[in-house]
């Protein structure tokens, strides 16, 4: 009896909290997608309504997104941070600028994904 009931609940379960984070799940039942599939390369994000499994909504209310530019904000500055770290760690002697210029261009390669991470975080914290 014990071991109907675990392998019902290990079905159920929802995926870690992390990993739901990085693969872009729905935070209500972790499993349906929260932005489209890109159909090309250049496409900026668009995210989905709400969610194709739970049928969870995704933006509530006008502005419900703001609070998402103080996580973007906060993973650059990391970005940043990490980038500079390396940069002074394996190439001491690099010229000042150029150590400006490769962390801006890291924070600029990693803005879309920034974008879209900071939104999915801002959802999973403030779930209602």
């Amino acid at each position: 009896m014990k071991f109907t009931a675990m392998m019902t609940s290990s079905k159920t379960r929802k995926p870690n909290l992390f990993i739901r984070i990085l693969k872009e799940k729905c935070p209500n039942c972790g499993l349906g997608e929260v932005y489209e599939k890109k159909k090309h390369f250049w496409q900026l994000p668009v995210m989905n309504d709400k969610c194709g499994h739970c049928h969870y909504y995704f933006d509530r209310e006008p502005g419900y997104f703001l609070g998402a530019m103080y996580i973007s904000y906060g993973l650059a500055v990391f970005q940043g941070i990490v980038t500079f770290l390396v940069l002074y760690a394996f190439f001491p002697t690099l010229p000042t600028l150029n150590v400006v210029l490769i962390i801006l261009a890291v924070i600029c390669v990693f803005s879309l994904k920034n974008y879209k991470l900071s939104r999915i975080i801002y959802m999973h914290i403030f779930p209602e």
